[in-house]
């Protein structure tokens, strides 16, 4: 299990990562990986995650970027105190890679604001990693 931590604004973003081998087909080139996001408002305004940018890198450097409203079909407003988490996945063709990116969020006063998703890796357990 991999994980990162960023705190941007007084809004922290975890993430822990893992090795899903039940929908993998490594002798396709096929790996697959879940990954678990908690979004947590330790400030004082009210804010709600409008948008992502995912950077997505396989283990041979191929670069793909993925943009779109909310996540996982949601734009979730986290009063002060309160935590958003979801579990998504990431298919890559090679066994391992990375992931970063930015989460956009909108304050009370509509001022729109990038928080950093911290580096995190996707490795299957038993790769080598040259």
């Amino acid at each position: 299990m991999f994980s990162s931590e960023a705190t941007t604004r007084n809004i922290r973003v975890r993430v822990q990562a893992q090795y899903d081998p039940s929908r993998s087909s490594p002798q396709q080139s096929q790996w697959f990986f879940l990954y678990t996001v908690s979004v947590t408002n330790e400030g004082r305004d009210t804010v709600q995650l409008m948008s992502r940018h995912w950077v997505i890198t396989d283990g041979m450097g191929k670069v793909e970027e993925v943009q779109g409203p909310g996540v996982v079909g949601k734009q979730p407003v986290l009063a002060p105190g309160q935590s958003f988490e979801y579990t998504s996945g990431c298919p890559l063709t090679t066994p391992f890679g990375s992931m970063h990116g930015t989460y956009q969020m909108v304050n009370q006063a509509a001022e729109k604001f990038d928080i950093e998703i911290a580096p995190f890796t996707l490795t299957e357990p038993y790769s080598s990693v040259n």
